[in-house]
């Protein structure tokens, strides 16, 4: 199933990156975990980081019942989301040909608040889950107080497109004979040696997804 192209998601340059199929979305998303979520109360733009996590065709983020975005959003305003992988640095012969290779995903539409309980801690799961896969067995879960003091808003996906650049450098015909190395410097998130809170007791392991945690 494809997403429906509109105005806003049709991709004016460079059309022939976009994807608008859910799975090439879905899957950008399943691998990010941060997300840009862009809105602008009284013509005032922002811009504003958040964790994120999909479930089926919704896009849940949460935080404090007093974040202004979260309240604001709440309010029924147009947002757009927008999540970057970036997967390489693209060097090209000339200055004016750099890249990167980057899978991205846009998302528009209007955030709602999840009111139904079961619904609501669900999310909590999911987004905890989405970031660290097997923590919620571990920790201890919210209390209703702690829940009370947590807003958690779902964003519809309906509105989406993906925009992927791969490859090598794509240099003017003139400039490949010139003596200069192009090509593609590889990133990738790597995690490193779990680093232990000063205060936890002797005698507790690393659990499993830490020691080997990444991102897939």
């Amino acid at each position: 199933m494809t997403f429906l192209q509109t105005e806003r998601t049709k991709l004016k340059r460079l059309p022939k990156r976009g994807h608008f199929d859910r799975e090439t979305v879905y899957k950008i998303l399943d691998e990010g975990f941060i997300c840009h979520i862009g809105f602008a109360p009284a013509g005032q733009p922002f811009v504003i980081p958040t964790g994120y996590a999909r479930v089926d065709d919704k896009l849940y983020i949460h935080g404090s019942q007093a974040s202004r975005m979260l309240r604001t959003l709440s309010g029924g305003l147009d947002a757009c989301v927008t999540v970057t992988i970036v997967d390489g640095l693209v060097l090209a012969r000339s200055a004016f040909h750099h890249s990167m290779n980057y899978r991205s995903v846009v998302i528009f539409g209007r955030a709602t608040i999840v009111d139904d309980p079961g619904e609501k801690n669900a999310a909590l799961i999911a987004l905890s889950e989405h970031i660290v896969r097997g923590r919620w067995a571990d920790v201890r879960e919210p209390t209703e107080q702690e829940m009370r003091a947590t807003t958690v808003l779902s964003v519809p996906l309906v509105e989406a497109s993906a925009k992927i650049r791969t490859g090598p450098p794509l240099d003017d015909e003139q400039d490949y004979a010139l003596p200069i190395w192009a090509g593609v410097v590889p990133l990738r998130l790597e995690a490193g040696e779990p680093i232990k809170d000063p205060r936890l007791p002797d005698g507790i392991e690393v659990p499993e997804y830490a020691l080997n945690y990444k991102r897939t």
